[in-house]
């Protein structure tokens, strides 16, 4: 890779403003949120690492569900966000780039990584050290914009990995990875997992009254999408 996202917590810059956003926002509560919740299924009694965790808004409501939650972030006040709003949480400053080296081989039933894997610069390691602690039968649900889209609304090669940078609505300012659909699966491949369902989520119901635009446009393209990975059982080089 010539160029890189690099390893400074974006999200830290805007942590207050983000967690306003998020909470009860369409694309996280009513669209992204719904889809990984469905991919990831019972979790009542299971153990379940929250990767790239944000504010502890997925967190929440997996602990409402009756999981327990292992959490963590790059961003140190995103991580007292978790804190504060899941007690019974365990919640850590760490990178997603970095090694889990805090963290035992196959010590989860799940891992839920939510549209996080963009930003990440060398994607396969980072893949390859949550299902290092997934244990052999669990599964994996990751999230992220999806490629159509991005092609959509940066134009270019659709074929051609690159960095973007863009200033959201909000004034936030954000660097990250545009992948074609193909990398994507070839970078999931090479991290060991298979892909055992893969969605293209509608908003739920609720959204049209939010974002009566955003709703009809999600209808008819895609925004994001939601794929639940298993560990293959070819021999992992």
């Amino acid at each position: 890779m010539t160029s890189q996202v690099g390893k400074q917590p974006q999200y830290e810059t805007f942590a207050d403003e983000y967690l306003d956003h998020a909470a009860e926002g369409f694309f996280n509560a009513y669209y992204d949120r719904p889809a990984c919740l469905d991919l990831l299924g019972n979790v009542d009694g299971k153990r379940v690492l929250d990767a790239a965790c944000g504010p502890g808004l997925y967190a929440q409501e997996l602990v409402r569900r009756g999981a327990s939650v292992v959490g963590f972030d790059q961003s140190p006040k995103m991580i007292d966000f978790c804190r504060a709003r899941v007690p019974t949480g365990d919640f850590h400053v760490h990178d997603l780039a970095d090694p889990l080296d805090w963290l035992s081989d196959a010590s989860f039933d799940l891992v839920l990584l939510a549209l996080a894997i963009e930003y990440v610069d060398d994607r396969v390691s980072a893949l390859s050290e949550l299902r290092r602690v997934l244990s052999p039968r669990g599964a994996l649900v990751m999230s992220r914009q999806h490629p159509t889209a991005d092609w959509l609304s940066n134009g270019g090669s659709y074929f051609e990995s690159r960095i973007v940078e863009e200033t959201w609505s909000k004034g936030w300012q954000l660097r990250y990875w545009l992948s074609p659909l193909e990398r994507t699966c070839e970078e999931i491949y090479q991290a060991g997992f298979l892909i055992e369902r893969l969605l293209e989520p509608r908003p739920t119901p609720e959204a049209a009254a939010l974002s009566p635009s955003d709703f009809e446009r999600l209808q008819r393209e895609p925004g994001f999408m939601a794929l639940r990975l298993v560990q293959s059982t070819r021999p992992h080089e």
